[in-house]
C-alpha cells in the first residue's frame, strides 16, 4: 500500500477525485495519463525508470491482495472451489 502521509493525500485526492470527475477507466486512460505524466515529467535515467515501474508494480500486488484475492475467495464460497 502506498502508505503516503496524511499531510500530502488530500493535494492527492485532488488529482484522484479530478479523474473520476472526467471518467478515467482502465481501459486505455488510466494507461495513458500514467505513460503522459512520465514522458512529460521524468528524467528517464535507469534508476527513474525502475522505481516508476516498481512503483506501478506494488500497484498491481496491492490490487490483487486488497481486491482480487477476497473476491476470489468470497466465489470460492458462493460457487465451490475448482478443485
Amino acid at each position: 500500500m502506498p502508505y503516503v502521509i496524511q499531510e500530502k493525500r488530500p493535494k492527492l485526492d485532488i488529482v484522484v477525485r479530478a479523474m473520476a470527475d472526467v471518467g478515467v477507466v482502465a481501459d486505455g486512460d488510466l494507461n495513458y495519463i500514467l505513460y503522459a505524466y512520465f514522458i512529460r515529467n521524468l528524467n528517464t535515467s535507469y534508476n527513474n525508470l525502475k522505481n516508476y515501474m516498481g512503483e506501478l508494480n506494488e500497484c498491481a500486488e496491492e490490487l490483487r491482495r486488497r481486491l482480487l484475492v477476497p473476491h476470489e475467495d468470497k466465489k470460492i464460497i458462493e460457487n465451490g472451489d475448482v478443485i
